[in-house]
């Protein structure tokens, strides 16, 4: 799928408590570094690109938040997919970003 597609990701790492945000701002520091166009959210992080290239994000945030100690991942992924054109993120939020 060469087309943009919209995917949102959560991941809920297995840490304790006072762990849980440093782990996850690990997994949102992978997303900035990729170079894709995203958006976070209070409860996930909202991305645009390719099919391939976004799962290829998603498996290096999974990567680098074992690498910060979780032991396990609850990984809550939603896709929205065109068959024959892009998906934006600024036509979902764009007429609410000057509020």
């Amino acid at each position: 799928m060469s087309h943009k597609i919209n995917l949102a990701l959560q991941i809920i790492p297995s840490v304790p408590s006072e762990q849980v945000y440093a782990v996850v701002d690990e997994a949102i520091a992978v997303i900035k570094d990729s170079g894709v166009k995203y958006r976070v959210c209070p409860f996930e992080t909202v991305m645009e690109g390719t099919y391939d290239e976004l799962m290829e994000v998603v498996r290096k945030t999974q990567e680098v938040c074992f690498k910060a100690g979780a032991s396990q991942l609850l990984v809550y992924i939603k896709m929205q997919i065109r068959k024959d054109g892009d998906v934006t993120i600024e036509e979902k939020t764009g007429k609410y970003d000057s509020i």
